[in-house]
């Protein structure tokens, strides 16, 4: 699933080239693309035609787009979700859902969903109960969703003592998108082995100064991720243009089992973590020790 850097690129391109448009038409196939949107597609599409796009946003690994009328349409990427602006005489694509047409004649906005888990809805927008960088609100469906690592208002040295109250592993805390949005298990990785912490270790045992490095770390891969138009393991992340991201090749601990530690140069070690996989290097992020009673 795409993760905050990934998002983030995508945001850019719909404001680059949709904010400021009116949708003359949305067409959505399939019930499955609006199945999040209570009333079905055919509301969806009526609801939208005539709306003008006035920001395109996003928290985290949630994107929306804010329409006139105090509504913003959620977007969601699922696994393989894509965002393209192309030309309306270019061929539909194979896993094309949603196209939208807009009153200036120009590029079309298409979204394709090989896998099919992500999907189109439209919601309230609210008042950001954590800020107010979002102008146009935030949808009501992501008013639980906390600040991420590139807000103005993420400080890390203000949540380092939250985190620390919190007794599980701190993995499972950068993937909590209650305590920070926007970490998926790549960037927590890469983090955590920038910070030399080994995922499962309890964040009760850390201290502040540590836990606030590791925040920090945090902001700096996905910014370095950002700059390198994100992560892109298989043709299914690119960004509205097309284009694939870069940054895996500057992954440090990630995907990488078996290879030297760019650090010290132990062979990356692959774990098991909540049904997927967790990688880090022995040496430099040693497992924390079992307590015996």
């Amino acid at each position: 699933m795409p993760e905050l850097p990934e998002v983030e690129v995508v945001r850019r391109g719909l404001d680059a080239h949709v904010v400021g448009r009116r949708i003359s038409d949305a067409v959505l196939r399939g019930s499955r693309v609006a199945r999040r949107h209570v009333a079905g597609p055919g509301d969806l599409s009526y609801r939208l035609v005539g709306r003008e796009v006035l920001a395109a946003d996003r928290r985290g690994k949630y994107l929306w787009l804010a329409l006139d009328g105090g509504e913003g349409l959620v977007v969601h990427l699922g696994m393989s979700g894509q965002m393209l602006v192309e030309h309306a005489d270019a061929p539909a694509r194979a896993h094309q859902h949603a196209t939208f047409s807009f009153d200036d004649d120009g590029p079309e906005l298409r979204f394709v969903d090989q896998r099919t888990f992500g999907g189109l809805a439209l919601h309230d927008l609210i008042d950001d109960p954590w800020s107010g960088e979002h102008r146009h609100g935030i949808p009501d469906a992501v008013r639980h969703i906390a600040p991420d690592p590139f807000e103005t208002v993420f400080d890390p040295a203000l949540l380092a003592p939250a985190i620390k109250r919190r007794s599980s592993g701190i993995k499972r805390i950068l993937l909590d998108q209650g305590t920070v949005s926007g970490i998926g298990n790549i960037y927590a990785d890469e983090s955590l082995w920038r910070a030399g912490i080994h995922g499962e270790r309890p964040a009760d045992r850390l201290t502040k100064p540590a836990l606030v490095r590791l925040l920090v770390h945090a902001q700096e891969v996905m910014a370095a991720a950002l700059d390198a138009g994100g992560t892109s393991f298989d043709a299914l992340y690119v960004n509205v243009n097309g284009n694939s991201g870069y940054f895996e090749r500057s992954l440090a601990a990630y995907g990488r089992a078996g290879q030297p530690c760019r650090r010290c140069g132990t062979p990356i070690r692959r774990e098991m973590f909540m049904n997927r996989s967790s990688f880090s290097c022995p040496r430099c992020q040693p497992r924390p020790r079992v307590s015996r009673v």
